[in-house]
């Protein structure tokens, strides 16, 4: 079965640019390793390398995670003629080009215009974890490590990168939380079984 997807959603730099290869296009970094993520009642970092092995086959680029609207630009196994190109860095994260349509397509052209302005700053994007580890289990404010990411599905240039400020992201904070709760719970359950098991070992030590 299929891991629940999850959106994070970050006040990252995206800049609008424009070059004679490309045309208008956007450049930022979704995806930062190593940056830690207040989560509410948990704090979330994503560990160097998680992208490492991970489905990107096919990632769309969307406007506040909206599916109805056409995709912006797309990656298909990130070619030369994809019109989002992905670059994993090492250390860094996920770093993207997204090249617009803006004499075409007027979300493009509105898009392009609002970051060049600043008056987008956020970006967002949709995954799914394949592994994860939590430290602090039994404390009030544990600390989950998502150390390897199994697939990214789109990513968005947001109006509001921080979770309660949009529907949108209010969904997919809450299915983020479900998610963590259940990979929580399970951490906590095979710890119980770790301590039960050296309990009976010393007992049989002590025979």
């Amino acid at each position: 079965m299929e891991n629940k997807r999850e959106i994070r959603a970050f006040n990252f730099e995206v800049r609008a640019e424009e070059s004679e290869q490309h045309g208008h296009f956007l450049a930022g970094r979704p995806i930062v390793y190593g940056q830690h993520t207040d989560m509410g009642w948990y704090d979330e970092v994503i560990a160097d390398g998680a992208l490492n092995g991970a489905d990107l086959k096919d990632v769309r680029f969307l406007i506040n995670h909206n599916t109805d609207m056409i995709p912006l630009a797309r990656s298909r196994n990130n070619t030369e003629n994809s019109t989002m190109q992905l670059r994993i860095v090492q250390g860094e994260g996920m770093e993207i080009r997204v090249d617009l349509d803006t004499e075409n397509n007027a979300d493009a052209r509105s898009l392009y215009s609002a970051v060049g302005r600043g008056d987008i700053t956020g970006m967002s994007f949709m995954f799914t974890v394949a592994s994860d580890t939590w430290a602090d289990e039994d404390t009030d404010y544990p600390k989950r490590t998502i150390n390897q990411i199994s697939r990214v599905f789109e990513v968005s240039a947001v109006t509001f990168p921080a979770y309660a400020q949009t529907s949108i992201n209010t969904r997919g904070l809450s299915d983020a939380l479900d998610s963590a709760k259940e990979s929580l719970e399970s951490a906590r359950a095979e710890k119980r079984k770790i301590e039960q098991r050296k309990k009976k070992i010393k007992l049989i030590c002590e025979v």
